[in-house]
């Protein structure tokens, strides 16, 4: 099996079995991104504490890779500081689900989702 087929499993078995897949009563952070092209929704929580994301989750529905990058997203966040989580960008998280997208940014889009929510919800203060 290729390293692109292996990958191509593993987002397909978290967009079956997702991580982190929920949500966060009273979460001190919460924003929801929409897709209109495709129809992806992903909502991201976070709990914060100290300036230490303690906690985070995402629900939504969409494609595998929008909703297999929140998994990713959500696991790579905790324990991370705000500034930290902040400074994150587009390359951090097409490192993440080790996919070649650059051929597709319909695609792209789907795995930046988490992302912007992330980010929408911490610049909502």
């Amino acid at each position: 099996m290729s390293d692109k087929e292996l990958y191509q499993e593993f987002i397909i078995e978290l967009y079956k079995n997702p991580l982190n897949f929920g949500t966060i009563e009273n979460a001190e952070f919460k924003a929801e991104m929409y897709n209109p092209t495709c129809g992806d929704r992903v909502v991201i929580y976070l709990k914060v504490k100290d300036n230490k994301v303690v906690d985070a989750k995402h629900d939504g529905k969409g494609c595998a890779i929008s909703q297999a990058s929140a998994s990713l997203f959500t696991e790579y966040i905790k324990g991370k500081t705000v500034e930290e989580v902040l400074k994150l960008g587009k390359n951090d998280i097409l490192g993440l689900i080790k996919i070649d997208l650059s051929k597709n940014p319909t695609r792209i889009r789907c795995a930046l989702l988490p992302l912007d929510a992330l980010k929408k919800a911490l610049k909502n203060e």
